[in-house]
């Protein structure tokens, strides 16, 4: 009674209660469906691939434990994806614990599988064995088929519940497993799979997973199409890979390793080239690792101690010079590491970084011996690798002195900011914006336009020096970055600070040409290489500016695109006056701040870096030294530009 008698007295007084029937417990794959970004990271396009991610890794670890040749993924006309694998296949008995088949508990469970504990996986990728379970539970509707002992069996489910038993289906004179799904539209808003992101997923794996056969088929258009990679060479193919659009290379053999230290597979492919940027790609038990880890670590310091220790031996560095620093031995590198190991230690749930400790030391001890035999017998290529060194760390050493006499009072101290800088009155960074314009004459107009509590008007003169061919001690001397750096607060290299930067939005409003875009790229370029953090945390935006001024009678509208013109002028019983806006000059400030700079009206784009793989490889050809991987990419996209003003 009592027990009773307090829960209406907490009624009456708005209270809820809290017993045990409050406490919910999510069974089976509930949870998954309940909080899908827990799994998957979103319920975006990225998690949307994710799935095949899952299925497709299940495949690779098969491939890595020496049973699986082939993997075939197909994206069906019905909305359907299929992964195929010649693997040994699930098992299907009925496992001890959960008195089910084997597949069913691996298809509705959580954390069940072959990768916890005995000797089916010795490497594994999908660590954490909620794959294919987490996919089935995402999915409105899945088939598993198994191919195994000479029988084709098959189980469907749908929303993660089986809608059939584990069934005999046919024979089979292979073994594999073939998962077919149809992403639940209850939880993916738009489901759109993008045959470019897959074919590069699945490219990468083929790289790390020497010798298998991966097929890609999108059957999505009536004419179908379909991609097959094996890659006998491994990573040293995938070094080859990532050189075909960069730099010239310096060396006439890159170095290759493929060698096991202490029950630690180590694979490292990596050469030097012309240029001042540096490519590292990192992958543990083929996950790739952006963020890098101990195995990255450990290449870097068997780099750094190898290098100086022949150096030193063979008379480039003497007894009075300071040793080659990690940078100096980095620049002009391409490498890729691949390391797979039995149990490996990934920091977050989007497993970005390797924490394994023992991984530092298997690649340092593989990687340095191994590297000092290819220094001792490639002479000339050693010869032009320790050259390539010595230059970056001249540079290093000037880059060093310039930034001192140039930045030092300029930035760090805050003392004068660049004079053709028309500031804001706001001191707050959140509701401070910068914008970056052409020339003069848009200048004095943005100048004239801008809200001056929150606006600031940044005007550069000309094209800006290309940093993606130039040292930082190059761009510091000029005169237009020099001037950007100093008003945006953060400083750069080394001393780069983001919190002191002086403002939240910085918008690149350039002219609606060729050489607006151009220095609009210029600009990004600039932003990426050395600013890459005012990106990722959401402060770079590109404005957008009408192409068109469209007059009909006494009424006037601002055309953004060539459709927006044709709607303006529709129905017009005079003729309309159209005005083509060449550059932001040509607009008076009420134009420009009516369709650009009010934050009420205007459309501004915000910069992301979603695939930062593919926008290096890109600013590589768009702004690098190769002029024939630039020809190449103009000529493939040429018929796809429209509207091209000159």
């Amino acid at each position: 009674m009592a027990k009773k008698e307090a829960e209406k007295v907490n009624e009456k007084a708005g209270k809820s209660s809290y017993t045990a029937k409050d406490i919910y417990v999510l069974e089976g794959l509930e949870p998954v469906r309940k909080r899908p970004g827990m799994y998957i990271g979103s319920t975006g396009v990225d998690g949307l691939h994710h799935l095949i991610w899952e299925v497709v890794d299940n495949a690779i670890d098969e491939a890595m434990a020496g049973y699986a040749k082939h993997i075939t993924v197909e994206l069906l006309p019905d909305g359907k994806v299929s992964v195929e694998d010649d693997g040994r296949g699930i098992p299907v008995e009925i496992h001890p614990q959960t008195k089910k088949s084997a597949l069913e508990t691996v298809l509705t469970t959580l954390h069940a599988g072959g990768k916890f504990g005995g000797e089916s996986y010795k490497v594994s990728g999908g660590l954490h064995g909620v794959g294919v379970s987490v996919v089935n539970a995402l999915s409105s509707w899945l088939r598993v088929e198994v191919r195994r002992d000479g029988v084709v069996y098959a189980q469907e489910y749908k929303r993660g519940i089986p809608s059939t038993k584990v069934t005999k289906s046919g024979k089979s004179d292979h073994t594999g497993t073939t998962v077919i799904f149809i992403p639940d539209t209850e939880i993916f808003p738009k489901i759109e799979f993008d045959a470019k992101k897959i074919l590069e997923r699945l490219r990468e794996q083929a790289y790390l997973t020497k010798g298998i056969r991966i097929i890609f088929i999108d059957q999505r258009q009536p004419l179908p199409s379909y991609y097959s990679f094996r890659f006998d060479g491994g990573v040293r193919s995938f070094l080859g890979y990532l050189n075909e659009n960069g730099d010239k290379v310096v060396q006439d053999e890159a170095f290759y390793t493929a060698k096991e230290q202490a029950g630690i597979n180590v694979e490292c492919a990596l050469n030097y080239n012309e240029g001042i940027e540096t490519q590292e790609l990192s992958f543990a038990n083929n996950i790739y690792t952006p963020e890098g880890g101990m195995h990255l670590t450990g290449l870097r310091s068997a780099l750094t101690r190898t290098l100086n220790d022949y150096a030193r031996a063979n008379g480039f560095l003497k007894e009075k010079d300071e040793n080659l620093t990690g940078d100096d031995v980095r620049e002009g590198l391409t490498t890729v590491i691949s390391v797979k190991l039995r149990e490996p230690q990934f920091e977050g749930q989007t497993k970005a970084k390797l924490g394994n400790t023992e991984a530092r030391t298997a690649v340092e001890a593989v990687v340095g011996e191994e590297f000092s035999k290819f220094l001792e017998t490639h002479p000339s290529d050693s010869r032009r690798i320790l050259e390539k060194c010595l230059i970056a760390q001249k540079a290093r050493k000037a880059a060093k002195a310039a930034k001192e006499t140039i930045l030092r009072k300029g930035v760090l101290e805050g003392l004068t900011l660049p004079g053709k800088l028309a500031d804001c009155q706001s001191r707050n960074a959140e509701d401070s914006e910068l914008f970056i314009v052409e020339g003069d004459s848009a200048g004095g107009s943005a100048k004239q336009a801008r809200d001056r509590r929150t606006q600031a008007i940044l005007p550069l003169r000309g094209k800006i020096l290309n940093v993606e061919k130039s040292h930082i001690d190059k761009m510091l001397v000029n005169k237009e970055i020099r001037a950007l750096v100093i008003a945006l607060g953060t400083a750069i290299a080394n001393d780069f600070d983001i919190s002191k930067i002086r403002y939240h939005k910085i918008i690149l409003m350039t002219d609606a040409d060729v050489d607006g875009a151009h220095i609009r790229t210029l600009l990004l370029t600039l932003f990426y290489r050395y600013f890459p953090q005012i990106i990722e945390n959401g402060h770079l935006y590109i404005a957008q500016p009408p192409l068109y001024r469209v007059q009909v009678g006494k009424e006037v509208k601002y055309a953004y695109t060539e459709a927006e013109k044709e709607e303006a002028s529709k129905g017009a019983k005079t003729t309309p006056n159209i005005q083509r806006y060449k550059g932001l000059g040509e607009m008076n400030p009420d134009q420009l701040w009516d369709t650009t700079m009010d934050p009420k009206v205007r459309v501004l784009k915000v910069v992301t870096v979603d695939d930062a793989k593919e926008a290096d490889r890109l600013f590589d050809i768009l702004m690098g030294e190769g002029v024939e991987s630039r020809r190449h990419f103009i000529q493939l996209h040429a018929v796809s530009v429209k509207n091209l003003d000159i």
